[in-house]
């Protein structure tokens, strides 16, 4: 059977592996000039940055991934956890470490609060064991329609999720000082949600970095990428870049070719991984598309991104791998993020900073630092190179600050990335760097299915799809729809 997959980021090279594996002749058709998606790689004057995901969390996801194709993550890359996990900054008052050892982070939190650590232990376990039911029962399944929710087990243990209860409540019935429920609730960001609008379950990212760590891959996320495509190449897998799809012909509710400016390929199934509903939208005839205009009009929105690519001639002093700012009122980030009344250009922004070059010789020469620094957005904002040079200088003035040490005046590789960018590079909708938020609404059977509605071989993999956002979540996916397709045509 002929695949062709369309989109070689996360989505698109695990699938293929996957699919190659299993018997399945697989093409890969990426526009840009490289493998990864928004995981690709920008390389200037010997430094080298990860230009997305820069988190490797979940190792057990990755080992269970690797074992389906009779693998371990350790074939392809050598990981290191970190320690400290990451650095916090509360604004002006404080910087504290997270740290790899528990023990640690009990008295870190005793120092927050009277009885911070029996707190902090009583959360981790409770987090710890959703983690489970969730890995067991709910992530590793598809859900179609709301039959698929109508099994007595499922039911129990969704209702032990607390599904209606926000993180923000949920977290304040936990811990009264700021910065534990600062700490214990900043990965949503990362997950492109906000506390009041993110369900309670997803506490779990505590367990996630506390419990099972914060680890980065030698030579950074694009080890994983690279070794995604060595395994791709040595099971068949072809790869063509620098080759965008302009459309995918429906004929008869099956999908039957996709077209680039190289030509037309004929195939027996076709997976995208290009970005959703550029691709129902642009790609796809109307009678094709599953879903219309308006349903993603509709849609909440993950942010997009201001990303600045930094080298710098020397080592920047209070910074570790990654590093967090967070501001006193970081609820206006959050509003000018999800409030359409309130979309705009954050003034004080909480923002994040990763220092590869801390952990990995690669990343930049001998002596100096690569700086990733990232503050979230709204999607569908104005974006100039106006706007982007105030912010840029908004960010520098405040990390400057906080840090007491000019950083500017080191930088001598510089590449912002943002809006505009995302929406050209990624074809993103309304420059989204993370697709759908994952309300309670957006989860599960509420997120555009795998499978296509209108043709029986179209199928869709990545970060809009279940189980959602994250390079994680991202080969669960395409484990899901890999099953499918096994089951269906093998």
């Amino acid at each position: 059977m002929r695949v062709v997959v369309v989109g070689a980021g996360f989505g698109g090279l695990s699938i293929a592996v996957l699919l190659a594996k299993n018997g399945f002749d697989v093409t890969v058709i990426e526009k840009n000039e490289q493998p990864g998606g928004r995981a690709s790689v920008y390389s200037e004057n010997g430094f080298t940055f990860d230009m997305g995901p820069s988190w490797y969390l979940m190792p057990d996801v990755f080992e269970r991934f690797f074992a389906e194709l009779d693998r371990r993550p350790e074939d392809f890359f050598r990981l290191i956890r970190l320690d400290p996990s990451y650095r916090v900054f509360f604004g002006d008052e404080k910087a504290v470490d997270v740290s790899a050892d528990l023990e640690d982070n009990y008295a870190l939190f005793e120092s927050f609060e009277p009885g911070g650590a029996e707190k902090l232990k009583g959360y981790l376990r409770e987090s710890e064991e959703k983690y489970d039911l969730t890995m067991g029962s709910l992530l590793y399944r598809d859900y179609r329609t709301v039959l698929d929710f109508l099994d007595g087990r499922l039911l129990l243990e969704g209702m032990k999720l607390h599904l209606f209860e926000n993180l923000e409540t949920f977290v304040q019935n936990h811990f009264e000082s700021d910065e534990a429920r600062k700490i214990v609730q900043y990965s949503i960001g990362f997950l492109g949600g906000s506390p009041q609008n993110t369900p309670s379950f997803y506490h779990i990212m505590t367990h996630i970095d506390m419990n099972l760590g914060v680890w980065y891959p030698e030579g950074g996320i694009r080890a994983v990428v690279q070794g995604l495509i060595s395994l791709g190449r040595e099971l068949g897998v072809e790869y063509r870049y620098n080759e965008p799809v302009t459309a995918i012909n429906v004929e008869h509710k099956t999908a039957r070719h996709v077209v680039t400016p190289a030509g037309s390929y004929d195939t027996d199934i076709v997976v995208v991984n290009a970005d959703y509903p550029f691709t129902e939208l642009r790609l796809l005839g109307e009678d094709a598309r599953s879903y219309s205009a308006s349903y993603w009009e509709k849609k909440i929105l993950a942010p997009s991104a201001f990303v600045a690519y930094l080298g710098v001639n020397r080592e920047i002093g209070g910074l570790v791998h990654h590093n967090l700012f967070l501001e006193p009122d970081w609820e206006e980030s959050f509003e000018t993020i999800f409030d359409p009344e309130k979309a705009a250009w954050p003034s004080h922004p909480s923002f994040y900073v990763n220092v590869p070059s801390r952990t990995d010789t690669t990343a930049a020469p001998e002596g100096t630092d690569t700086l990733f620094v990232l503050a979230p957005l709204a999607p569908g904002l104005e974006d100039t190179p106006a706007l982007r040079d105030r912010f840029y200088n908004l960010l520098m003035d405040r990390m400057e600050e906080i840090l007491g040490e000019e950083i500017r005046d080191a930088v001598v590789v510089k590449r912002i990335f943002a809006l505009s960018d995302f929406a050209q590079r990624y074809n993103a909708y309304k420059g989204t760097a993370l697709g759908l938020t994952h309300t309670l609404w957006q989860t599960a059977l509420w997120r555009p299915a795998h499978r296509s509605k209108r043709a029986g071989n179209l199928y869709y993999t990545g970060q809009y799809t279940h189980p959602g956002i994250g390079v994680p979540m991202t080969l669960i996916s395409s484990q899901l729809v890999a099953r499918e397709l096994t089951e269906r045509y093998q």
